[in-house]
């Protein structure tokens, strides 16, 4: 099942955010091939605000487990999270870059 991650930063972590983010990045390509898509939350002004995740996992706790061992989770920059399963239905057309 996808899991879909909506993570939203605490306010003033974009210091810790850009500090931890190559560890973030890097812990996200260990799942690489279990990944639906990825990538940051953006306000008004193109600044980063949090985190959309969408991640095959065999169950809910399965996520909540990886969550738990995922670096801006650990450094604390989240202050809002939020896992919902999701079922995919519709082909995905704009938004998604051609895979490197």
């Amino acid at each position: 099942m996808i899991y879909v991650f909506h993570l939203l930063d605490k306010p003033n972590q974009a210091a810790l955010r850009q500090q931890v983010r190559p560890e973030h990045k890097a812990y996200l390509a260990e799942m690489g091939d279990r990944m639906a898509f990825a990538g940051p939350l953006m306000d008004e002004h193109e600044h980063m605000i949090g985190s959309l995740l969408a991640i095959d996992f065999a169950s809910r706790e399965a996520a909540e487990q990886w969550l738990s061992h995922e670096p801006f989770t650990k450094a604390g920059v989240y202050g809002e999270v939020r896992i919902d399963a999701f079922l995919n239905l519709w082909p995905q057309k704009v938004g998604f870059p051609p895979a490197a």
